[in-house]
């Protein structure tokens, strides 16, 4: 059996789901509506959810541009023990996704491989640039016809995540994009890529350019408090650009922890500096362009964390950083 095969060959309930991990971007989204077309193609209905608000991202532009029907979920009791999981974007027990109240049976991601898990189906391609490009791909191998939108929807994931095509690309994405590029409706394209920023937006920019750090070819930057995940990322793009860095970290202090960017021009592994830089205080990894990370406030600090608590786990956070890449 092919790989779509075996994912509805996987399915053995009338309620499944489709979920991303938090505060999904547009790569994510992408994968959960390109494949709930495929599987309603074959009669199966699935509906998508996620953790954590889109409010005011690209996403959210994405999903009323192209009438997506997703759900954000609060509780993972709002799941029965029975429902069925299909992962996209994302694996179990990821720091970056919750754990439902159900069955993750089906596994499809892009990500490296960090814990073992036993799924009935797993397709997880680490090479690959962007999810996207796994899903539209399932279309292709079974000559399923693909709707505009969903063309549009995952030519967009897979411009998003790769960078335009400059940052982790791999035969498939190229071979994706060619095809999707022909069949996606460009208007949609460029309004999304246009009017993506928001005024309150600026300040977290402004924020990140105040505190700018830069240590060699390391460039740190804090994005103020309770920035959004996806203007965290955006920020540590943006970073990168800057003459002499080969590596950026982007974070912002949240109300339990500390969320972190990290992008590579190449010369660093992005995913193993975030794995190692933050074993033992908080988990983080990724591609080696491009991962992220989150360090929870210390037990002994609790709802009582306070600026200076804050900095501190800051400058630890650098100095580990500093010293997975060898910079004294």
């Amino acid at each position: 059996m092919n790989c779509l095969e075996e994912v509805i060959a996987s399915i053995s309930t009338e309620r499944v789901f489709i979920q991303t991990h938090n505060f999904p971007d547009p790569d994510a989204i992408a994968c959960a509506y390109g494949l709930s077309e495929l599987l309603k193609a074959k009669g199966i209905d699935a509906e998508i959810c996620y953790k954590g608000s889109i409010d005011r991202t690209v996403t959210a532009k994405m999903v009323r541009l192209l009438n997506i029907n997703v759900k954000e979920y609060i509780s993972f009791e709002e799941f029965n023990k029975e429902d069925e999981i299909i992962l996209v974007d994302a694996q179990k027990g990821n720091s970056n996704i919750i754990d439902m109240n159900g069955q993750e049976i089906i596994c499809i991601d892009h990500h490296p491989v960090y814990e073992h898990i036993d799924y009935r189906f797993c397709d997880i391609r680490p090479d690959v640039g962007a999810c996207a490009s796994i899903i539209a791909s399932y279309y292709f191998d079974n000559d399923i016809d693909m709707p505009a939108d969903v063309a549009t929807a995952l030519l967009y994931g897979i411009k998003m995540d790769t960078a335009d095509m400059r940052r982790g690309v791999s035969q498939l994405d190229l071979d994706m994009f060619y095809k999707l590029f022909m069949m996606a409706d460009r208007d949609i394209l460029t309004n999304l890529d246009s009017s993506v920023l928001h005024f309150d937006d600026i300040k977290a920019y402004k924020d990140a350019l105040s505190t700018i750090d830069i240590r060699e070819d390391v460039c740190f930057a804090c994005a103020g408090y309770e920035c959004k995940e996806s203007l965290i990322a955006a920020i540590c793009d943006f970073t990168l650009t800057l003459d002499g860095i080969n590596l950026s970290i982007v974070y912002s202090p949240k109300k339990d922890g500390i969320k972190l960017s990290i992008r590579s021009g190449g010369k660093y592994l992005s995913g193993v500096l975030a794995v190692n830089a933050l074993r033992g205080i908080g988990t983080g990894g990724g591609h080696d362009n491009m991962a992220g990370g989150y360090v929870p406030y210390g037990k002994e600090t609790g709802s009582k964390v306070g600026d200076a608590d804050i900095v501190r786990l800051e400058h630890e956070i650098k100095a580990r950083f500093l010293k997975e890449a060898g910079i004294k």
